[in-house]
């Protein structure tokens, strides 16, 4: 089995953008969960929605992580912010690779993606009160999932490129 990274943590927390550059240092492929699924489908994330509901979108997520976790390669995963919402995703994520937990604070989310109208789950009035009810609600699952965490408010993604590849280097280190 290939060296695979999986990256979880709310939306606007640089999944992409850190899977997009960790996948180039590590010479491996990136890969991100819901561009597979607007691949698959042929339309955005929005329109799955709007048809299928949050659940249909849920059921689209888990099969293509089962299908990653039969992958030989290796990758970066950046997955979306609710994929640790399923019970059978959690252990799912933990067996394709090693979990990574990106983390950031609601005012810092804010800055991120306050403009981003490709979010559906924060179509809403009050974006701050709904964030606060998504952390409330995910922030445990991402721990229980997550083999290590990165609190990146104030970083840039070099930063927190830079700590991922230190704190990898220290655990081979440790294990040899």
């Amino acid at each position: 089995m290939g060296d695979r990274i999986v990256l979880i943590g709310p939306m606007g927390c640089g999944k992409s953008t850190i899977g997009r550059l960790l996948a180039a240092r590590l010479r491996c492929s990136f890969l991100d969960s819901d561009a597979i699924i607007v691949r698959q489908t042929g339309v955005d994330i929005p329109t799955i929605f709007a048809i299928e509901g949050e659940s249909g979108f849920r059921e689209r997520e888990h099969k293509v992580l089962q299908e990653l976790s039969q992958r030989e390669d290796s990758f970066v995963l950046a997955t979306g912010g609710g994929a640790i919402l399923r019970p059978d995703n959690r252990p799912l994520l933990r067996n394709i690779g090693e979990v990574i937990h990106l983390d950031i604070s609601i005012d810092e989310q804010m800055k991120r993606i306050r403009h981003d109208r490709n979010r559906p789950l924060l179509q809403v009035d009050d974006l701050p009160a709904r964030l606060a009810q998504l952390a409330e609600e995910r922030a445990p699952l991402y721990r229980e999932v997550a083999h290590w965490r990165i609190f990146s408010d104030g970083l840039r993604a070099d930063q927190v490129l830079s700590r991922i590849l230190r704190h990898r280097r220290e655990r081979a280190r440790s294990r040899s």
